[in-house]
C-alpha cells in the first residue's frame, strides 16, 4: 500500500511537471487563424516572449498575408498595429540568439511586411547575416539573396560575396528552386564563365524536378532575360514545362512569362496558341481590376476583334477602379492594338491625370509615348506631361533616363526648347553608350528642324552638342575592346546620324575585333550587318569560317540569322557556298520543330540565294504546316503577320518559277490582287523622265508600257516588245501616267490593261527596271539578293531584263537628254544583238 502511494505521487509530479514544461505561448500562437489573434497573444505575453515566439509570430503574420490574393492583402494595417512595433523591438534585441535559419527568415518576413530597408532592425539583421554568411546553408543563402534584391543591393559587395560562394559550391546545389532564386539575384554579377556554369547546372536540375512546378523554369527564363542571353536549348526546355502547366496558370503568371519571352525575342507558336486559349477561358472570371488588367494586357494584342471589343467594354466599366499603374498598363495595351475607343481612352487618361504625382520618370515617359502614338487629343494633359518630363529630366543623373526622357519630350509640340534640357543632355552625353548617343542625335536633329532660328543659321548650342555626340561616338568605338559588349550597344541602332558619322568607324572596330567572333555572337553580328546594309567581305568570311567550324553548337533556329546577310547582301564566295550547305544540313533534321513563321522567313531567305532544299519546300507546302501557320499568324503582331504572309507569297512564287519539278501550286493569286488593289505606288521624277526618254528612243509612247503586272505579280517599271529585227512594236493602247486628286503621279494600271499579248515569231519582251539605292549595299554598288532574284524570275517569265542603276543614270556622264537616250539605246539594242 505504501509502495502504491509512492508511485502515485511520482506520476502526479511527472504529469504536473510535463504540463509546466509545455510552451503554452507557442501553442497559443500555433492555433491563431488571423493577425488580430497573433497580436492578442503577443500583447498578453510580451514579457515572456522568447526568440522562438517572436520568430513564430512574425512568420505567421507574413503567412496570413501571403495566403490572400494581392488585392485583399492588408500589409499596411498589420504594419501599423501597436503590437507589430513590439515584435520589431523584441526581434532587434534578440538577434544574437537567432540561429541562421531564423535570422534569414525573420529578415525575409519583415521585408515582405514592408518594413523600411533603412530601419535599424533590417540593418542589424543584414549586418548579422553578413557575419555568418560563409556558414549559411544554401536554402538560407538563397533566401538572403532575395532580401538583398528587395533592398536594391544586387550590385553590393555582399551580393558579390554570395556570387563567390555560389561559384565555389555550385556542384552541391541539388534543389532547382534554390538555384534559380540565386541565379536571378546575382544575375548582374555573374561572369560569362559562371553564367555558362549556372545554365549547365540549371539544365541538369530541370530533368530532376517535378514537372508541375512552373515557377522554377520561369525563374530560369527570367535569369536569361536579366543577362540578355537567349540560350535556346534551355529556353525550349523551360518552355516545354511551362506549356504543360498553362491550363492551370492565371493571367498574372501568363502575362509575366509572355513579357519575358518578348524581351528575349523568343517566339513559340505552341505557347502563344495555348496562352490565347487559356486567357480566353479566364475572361469570365477576371472581374476585379488586378486580374482583369493582367488579362487585358496579355490577351488584347492577339485576340479577335469580337473578343477585343468585349475586353474594351469591360475595361470601360472597371476604369474608375483602376490604380495608377493599372491605368498605365491598359493605356500601353490600347496603344499596342491601336484602339480607337475614345470613351475608354478618355476614362484611362482621366485616371492617369488624377495620379500623375505617383508616377516615376520612366512611367511618365511610357504614358506620354502611349498617348502620343494613340494620337490622343488633350492639350491640357500633354502640357502637364511635358512639364513633368522637363522637371524629371533636369533633376536626373542617369544617362539612360535622360536619354529616354529627352526622346519622349521631343515628340511633344513645344513653343520653345528649355535651355535646362540641353544643359542636362550635354552633361550626361560623355557617359552614354552608342545606343543612347544615337537616340540623342536623332532628337537634336529634330530640334534643329523645328527651331525657327534654323532657317537663318544653325544655333551654336546644337552645333556644339552634335560635335560632342560625334566625338563621344568615335571615342567609344575606338576604345571598345569586347565584341559582345559592343554588339549589345549596336543591337537596335540605326538612323541617319549613325550611318553618316559612325558606320565606317564601326566597321573598322569590328574588323579590329574579328578574332573575338565566335559561334555565340555570330547571330547578333549577322543581324547587325543585314540591318545596316553594309557588305564587308573580311567580316563575312570570318563569320562563315566560324559558323562552318562550330555549326553543331549553333542552335538550328539561329541558322536563319546566320545566313541572312549572305542572301540579302548577295555575298557569293567559296566560304559562303559551304556555309549554306552546312546550315541546311544543320536545320533539316529539326524542320518540324521550327516556329512556322520563322521557317517561312528562312525559306524565303534561301530562295533569294537560289537554294531550295526539297525537305524545306515539302514541309512548308504541306496542309498541316499551312494550317499551323494560319493559327500562329492570328497571335502575331500585325507587322510580323503581314511580313510573314508576304514572304510566304514570295517563296511560293520562287518555287513555282524556279522549281516546277516540285509541282507546288500557285495559290496567292487573290492575295496579290488584294495587295495590288490596296497599293498606291507613286512614280518618282526619275521614272517619269525615263518613261519620256523611252518613248523617244523607241519611236513613240505607244511602244512603252508602264507598271506592267506580270504573271505571278511582279510589277515591271517599263515594258517594250522588239521584233526579230530589233524594231519596237507598238501596243494597241497607249500607256499613260495618271494624276491623282492630290496632284501625285501614279502609274496607270489595271488588270485588263496588263493582259499579255501574244508575241510575233522571233519577238522578245524587254523589261526595263530603274534600281534605286535600296537595291544596292550602302557602302558599294554591289547589287543585293532581292534585285538579283527578281531578274532571274523575270527572265524565266520570258523577259530580257535591263536594270538601270540609280548611280549610272544620275552620274556626271549622263547629264544631258542626248546622253540618257544614248544610254537607253545602247542597253536595249546592244543587248538584243549580243543575245541573238
Amino acid at each position: 500500500m505504501f509502495r502504491f502511494r509512492c508511485v502515485n505521487s511520482f506520476l502526479r509530479r511527472l504529469l504536473h511537471g510535463g504540463a509546466v514544461n509545455r510552451d503554452q505561448v507557442l501553442e497559443q500562437l500555433r492555433v491563431c487563424s488571423a493577425e488580430d489573434q497573433v497580436f492578442d497573444v503577443v500583447g498578453k505575453n510580451k514579457a515572456k516572449l522568447t526568440v522562438d515566439h517572436v520568430s513564430k509570430a512574425v512568420g505567421m503574420l507574413w503567412q496570413f498575408q501571403k495566403e490572400k490574393p494581392q488585392m485583399l492583402r492588408t500589409v499596411e494595417l498589420t504594419r501599423s498595429h501597436p503590437q507589430f512595433l513590439s515584435l520589431r523591438v523584441l526581434a532587434e534585441n534578440k538577434i544574437s540568439l537567432m540561429n541562421d535559419f531564423m535570422l534569414v527568415d525573420m529578415l525575409y518576413s519583415f521585408l515582405r511586411l514592408n518594413v523600411d530597408p533603412h530601419d535599424s532592425l533590417v540593418q542589424h539583421l543584414v549586418s548579422e547575416a553578413w557575419l555568418r554568411i560563409d556558414r549559411f546553408p544554401m536554402a538560407s543563402l538563397s533566401k538572403f539573396s532575395i532580401c538583398l534584391s528587395d533592398q536594391h543591393l544586387q550590385h553590393s559587395p555582399l551580393m558579390g560575396h554570395i556570387t563567390s560562394i555560389v561559384d565555389q559550391r555550385l556542384s552541391s546545389i541539388d534543389d532547382v528552386r534554390i538555384l534559380t532564386t540565386l541565379m536571378i539575384s546575382m544575375s548582374s554579377l555573374a561572369s560569362p564563365r559562371l553564367r555558362d556554369a549556372l545554365i549547365s547546372r540549371a539544365d541538369l536540375l530541370l530533368d530532376t524536378m517535378d514537372p508541375s512546378n512552373y515557377n522554377s523554369p520561369r525563374r530560369m527564363v527570367q535569369f536569361l532575360r536579366n543577362i540578355k542571353h537567349s540560350y535556346r536549348p534551355l529556353l525550349e526546355k523551360c518552355n516545354n514545362i511551362i506549356l504543360c502547366n498553362i491550363p492551370r496558370m492565371d493571367a498574372e503568371n501568363l502575362s509575366i512569362i509572355m513579357g519575358l519571352y518578348q524581351s528575349l525575342q523568343f517566339n513559340n507558336c505552341d505557347f502563344r496558341l495555348a496562352v490565347k486559349q487559356r486567357l480566353t477561358e479566364l475572361i469570365d472570371s477576371s472581374i476585379d481590376p488586378f486580374s482583369f488588367t493582367k488579362l487585358f494586357v496579355a490577351l488584347s494584342p492577339m485576340a479577335s476583334q469580337e473578343i477585343r471589343d468585349g475586353l474594351e467594354n469591360t475595361a470601360l466599366l472597371l476604369a474608375d477602379e483602376l490604380s495608377a499603374h493599372q491605368a498605365l498598363a491598359v493605356a500601353e495595351a490600347l496603344e499596342a492594338i491601336q484602339s480607337r475607343n475614345l470613351s475608354l481612352l478618355n476614362k484611362i487618361a482621366s485616371v492617369i491625370q488624377t495620379n500623375l504625382h505617383v508616377y516615376k520618370p520612366v512611367e511618365v515617359a511610357r504614358i506620354t509615348q502611349a498617348l502620343f502614338l494613340l494620337q490622343y487629343q488633350n492639350p491640357e494633359l500633354f502640357n502637364k506631361l511635358r512639364n513633368i518630363l522637363v522637371n524629371f529630366l533636369q533633376r536626373s543623373v542617369f544617362p539612360y533616363e535622360v536619354t529616354m526622357l529627352t526622346r519622349v519630350l521631343s515628340t511633344l509640340p513645344s513653343p520653345r526648347l528649355d535651355e535646362g534640357v540641353i544643359s542636362r543632355v550635354d552633361a550626361v552625353v560623355t557617359q552614354c553608350n552608342l545606343s543612347d548617343l544615337n537616340t540623342i542625335a536623332y532628337v537634336v536633329a529634330k530640334w534643329v528642324r523645328n527651331d525657327p532660328s534654323y532657317r537663318h543659321n544653325t544655333p551654336s548650342k546644337y552645333v556644339r552638342l552634335l560635335q560632342t555626340l560625334n566625338r563621344c561616338g568615335h571615342e567609344r568605338l575606338q576604345t571598345a575592346d569586347r565584341l559582345d559588349l559592343l554588339m549589345e550597344e549596336l543591337k537596335y541602332i540605326s538612323g541617319e546620324w549613325f550611318e553618316e558619322m559612325l558606320v565606317e568607324e564601326t566597321m573598322v572596330t569590328l574588323k579590329r575585333m574579328m578574332d573575338q567572333i565566335n559561334w555565340t555572337n555570330v547571330p547578333d553580328l549577322t543581324l547587325f550587318l543585314t540591318r545596316i546594309n553594309h557588305l564587308c567581305p573580311p567580316l563575312m568570311d570570318r563569320i562563315a569560317s566560324v559558323a562552318i567550324k562550330d555549326i553543331d553548337k549553333i542552335h538550328h533556329s539561329a541558322t536563319y540569322a546566320t545566313l541572312l546577310p549572305f542572301s540579302v547582301l548577295n555575298y557569293d564566295s567559296v566560304q559562303a557556298d559551304k556555309l549554306y550547305d552546312v546550315c541546311i544540313q544543320r536545320f533539316t533534321p529539326h524542320i518540324s520543330s521550327f516556329d512556322p513563321h520563322l521557317l517561312v522567313l528562312l525559306a524565303y531567305s534561301l530562295s533569294v540565294a537560289d537554294r531550295f532544299p526539297e525537305e524545306l519546300v515539302r514541309e512548308i507546302f504541306s496542309i498541316d504546316f499551312l494550317g499551323k501557320l494560319d493559327a500562329q499568324l492570328e497571335t502575331l503582331p500585325d507587322a510580323l503577320n503581314m511580313r510573314t504572309r508576304l514572304r510566304l507569297m514570295e517563296f511560293n512564287r520562287a518555287v513555282c518559277l524556279e522549281c516546277p519539278e516540285f509541282q507546288v501550286p500557285w495559290f496567292h493569286e487573290r492575295y496579290c490582287q488584294q495587295l495590288q488593289k490596296n497599293g498606291n505606288a507613286t512614280v518618282s521624277p526619275v521614272q517619269q523622265q525615263i518613261h519620256k526618254m523611252l518613248g523617244e528612243v523607241l519611236g513613240g509612247i505607244y511602244c512603252v508600257r508602264v507598271a506592267v503586272v506580270t504573271p505571278y505579280f511582279y510589277t515591271v517599271d517599263f515594258e517594250c516588245i522588239l521584233d526579230k529585227h530589233q524594231q519596237p512594236l507598238p501596243y494597241s493602247e497607249p500607256s499613260t501616267l495618271q494624276i491623282s486628286d492630290r496632284g501625285k503621279v501614279h502609274w496607270g494600271t489595271s488588270s485588263e490593261e496588263n493582259i499579255r499579248d501574244e508575241l510575233p515569231p522571233g519577238a522578245q519582251r524587254v523589261a526595263v527596271d530603274f534600281l534605286d539605292s535600296k537595291s544596292f549595299c550602302k557602302n558599294s554598288h554591289h547589287m543585293k539578293g532581292e534585285a538579283m532574284m527578281r531578274k532571274r524570275h523575270l527572265e524565266i517569265l520570258g523577259y530580257r531584263v535591263i536594270q538601270i542603276p540609280h548611280f549610272e543614270w544620275n552620274s556626271m556622264e549622263l547629264s544631258t537628254p542626248d546622253a540618257w537616250k544614248e544610254y537607253l539605246k545602247k542597253n536595249i539594242f546592244r543587248e538584243l544583238s549580243s543575245s541573238s
